[in-house]
Formats: structure tokens, sequence, C-alpha cells
């Protein structure tokens, strides 16, 4: 059996002091990229804040796929060009559709699927046992979707933007999967470096034909390099060091604190409320991906 290439910028002693902070610290990271996106969504448009976006992820991760490139071969860079465009280039333009038409918090909560998406794929398309709890957990977490979706924020229904961010949650559980199986052998980081670079490839084009007229303000430029930079390419070397230090079901734990403080930088900075729709289907949605994480009892 073939073993994958470890990085050396992974290797590092596990400290629980550290684990626990640096798990906070990510989630805190991710549920900033919504409120960076809320900010810019309206200045830029879906497909150039997007390809922004990856441009500045890519350039942080891409020496990470060059340390790799002994283990890379040709069929390795079209399955991350077509991985590239399911784990980020379609699920970054679907949140970033809905952050120009419903708050931050919306496209956080909705994030939390993905736990469960990646069991119900695993399951569908790969034969894996689901098990009673993440069954339960499955149904639970599609009726926050619905609730979510059925709520109104501001006098504004949020149903569209509610299941993009499913959809987009569909599109990360699903890539989860097929990496695990197409491109186990080749080092996790390079693995994210190459899909972004295939997904920041794939959205250019799109981003060129749709650049919008009007110049951009400063501080939507500054949201999106925080994005592309903090929430992407920091973001992925991190999550991907943890995954190599505390396993991946430890890692994942970090996308629980997701909505928290996607909602509360929302609220911090931009003063979007917490309605109780949100409040409730964040519950049951949270709730549900917790559940299923639990071992048996």
């Amino acid at each position: 059996m073939s073993t994958v290439p470890a990085d050396p910028i992974l290797q590092t002693p596990a400290r629980d002091w550290r684990t626990g902070a640096e798990l906070v610290a990510l989630g805190a990271i991710w549920g900033g990229s919504f409120l960076f996106m809320r900010v810019a969504a309206n200045d830029f448009g879906p497909f150039p804040m997007v390809a922004t976006r990856l441009l500045f992820g890519s350039v942080i991760l891409l020496p990470l796929l060059w340390r790799a490139r002994a283990s890379i071969r040709v069929p390795h860079l079209w399955k991350m060009l077509a991985l590239g465009a399911l784990s980020a280039a379609i699920p970054f333009t679907l949140f970033a559709w809905g952050a120009e038409r419903a708050p931050a918090g919306i496209g956080a909560i909705a994030n939390s699927m993905t736990v469960l998406f990646a069991a119900l794929v695993a399951f569908v398309g790969f034969g894996e046992k689901i098990g009673t709890r993440k069954a339960i957990a499955l149904v639970a977490g599609f009726v926050g979707v619905v609730i979510l979706a059925s709520g109104r924020t501001s006098g504004d229904n949020v149903a569209l933007a509610a299941l993009a961010g499913a959809a987009a949650s569909f599109c990360y559980g699903l890539a989860a999967n097929l990496i695990k199986k197409y491109l186990s052998d080749i080092a996790p980081t390079a693995v994210a470096a190459g899909c972004l670079l295939g997904a920041t490839i794939l959205t250019a084009p799109l981003a060129a034909l749709t650049w919008p007229e009007a110049p951009i303000p400063a501080k939507s430029w500054a949201c999106v390099v925080a994005l592309g930079v903090l929430s992407t390419g920091l973001a992925y070397a991190f999550y991907f060091r943890l995954i190599q230090r505390i396993g991946a079901s430890r890692a994942a734990t970090a996308t629980y604190l997701v909505p928290l403080f996607g909602v509360a930088w929302a609220w911090m900075f931009l003063g979007e409320a917490l309605t109780p729709s949100m409040a409730l289907a964040g519950a049951i949605i949270l709730g549900s991906v917790i559940f299923s994480q639990k071992s048996k009892g």
C-alpha cells in the first residue's frame, strides 16, 4: 500500500491547549468569511469576487503544491481541475450569490450542513454505513434548512439564499468524498492548493466577463483580500495541519463554530440581527451535526 507523502509544514507536535485554541481560531476565521462576502458581494458581484478570492488563496498555497510536485502526474491535474469546481468554484459562487441577498448568518448556518451531506454522499454513492444517529441527524438537519429558508429577515424572504447555501454545502460534502477516493495518494495540502488553483482557472473567464464597470470601494477590496488570504489560503493550510495532528473527525469540529462566529461577526460589525427562525434553524442544524458525531451510547 502506498503512503501519502508527508508535508514538512505539517510536522508539529500536538499540544492539547494549543489544539483547542486553534480550533476556535479556525472557526472564527471561517465564520468571518461570511462577513467579508456580505460586505463585498454587491460591489464585486459573485464571479469577480470568487475569482479574486481564489487567486489570493491559490498564491498562498502554491508553494505547497510545488513542494509535492514529484508525486503529481497529469491525471492528478485533471482531477484537481474537476474537483476544484466542486470543492471551491461552485460553492464559493453560491455563497457569494446568497451574500448579495441575505444576511451573513444565513450562509454561515447553511454551511453547517456540510458534515451531514458528506455522510449522505458516502452512504448513497460509496456504500458506507450511515447508522441510526446520522440518519436522524440528516432528517433534523434538513428540517433546519426548511425553517431557515422559510424565515424572513427585515421583511425579505431569504429562501433562495438559504437553499443556495445548502446546495453549496452539498458540493462540499460531495467533493470531500471524491477527493478521498481519487486524490488520497497526494499530500492533503497539495490537494487543497491544486483544487484552489483549478477553481481559479475555471472562474477567471467568468470574472473577466462580469467585472463591474464602477470602481470597487477600498473596503470591499480589503474584504476580498482578507477572504482570499485569511479565510481561504491560510485557513486551508491551518485546517490540513490540524487534520495531520489530531485527525479529520476532531478537526471537523471547527465547522461547528462557523455559524456561531458568522452570526456574531455580522451582528457586531454589520448590525444584522439574529431572527427567531435563524436561531431555531441554527440550533437544529448545529445540534444535529453534533449529535451525529457522538459515539454510540
